[in-house]
């Protein structure tokens, strides 16, 4: 229950590698998540040293794209500058863990309605798997940030995992080098309503 609300965003990462054994041990702890349908559409891809930086060479190629030539996203082009401190971040970071789901496929093309359900069950149960890692990170000593600024390179980083897999995201990991202090959080009564 401690890493529950222990847990925070880490933005700076010590310059100290994380072992590989721990971070499949972290991952482990995705692995047992609960799934719709026991689905398990989670698929994590884990980089370091010069791959992390080849990877995210391209996430700037996206980024630069993004801003610009063509604009995929125009009504959430407000978010580059974010983004741009997230791939920062990333590079911070002695490891980055990327997120697919292996069911889902790109967000720019229609899907049908049961298509779409399907979708957010298997997103649901990413997010559970995620929640896992980040609070099994946080028991160990590791600290992390849960990335979505990876849509604004959607394209370049899925033609460079070679991938047809959804790309949910990105993890950065490593031992961190900052303590912030909690961020605001909504009392109970403005989140919950009983009804009975």
């Amino acid at each position: 229950m401690n890493a529950i609300y222990d847990r925070i965003s880490i933005r700076s990462f010590l310059k100290k590698s994380v072992e590989k054994q721990l971070i499949t041990d972290i991952l482990d702890a995705g692995r047992v998540a609960p799934s719709a349908k026991n689905r398990q559409p989670w698929k994590y891809i884990v980089f370091a040293d010069s791959t992390k930086e080849e990877l995210l060479e391209r996430m700037e190629a996206g980024l630069d794209r993004e801003e610009h030539i063509s604009a995929t996203m125009p009504k959430s082009s407000f978010g580059l500058p974010d983004a741009r401190n997230t791939l920062r971040i990333m590079r911070e970071a002695p490891v980055v863990i990327i997120i697919l789901n292996t069911n889902g496929t790109s967000p720019f093309i229609p899907i049908n309605a049961d298509d779409r359900i399907t979708e957010i069950c298997d997103t649901l149960s990413i997010g559970a798997s995620v929640q896992n890692i980040l609070l099994n990170a946080t028991e160990t000593g590791l600290g992390t940030l849960w990335i979505a600024n990876t849509c604004f390179a959607y394209k370049e980083l899925t033609e460079s995992l070679d991938t047809d897999s959804q790309l949910v995201g990105a993890i950065a990991l490593g031992y961190p080098d900052e303590c912030p202090g909690q961020r605001p959080r909504k009392a109970l009564d403005e989140i919950i309503e009983f009804r009975y």
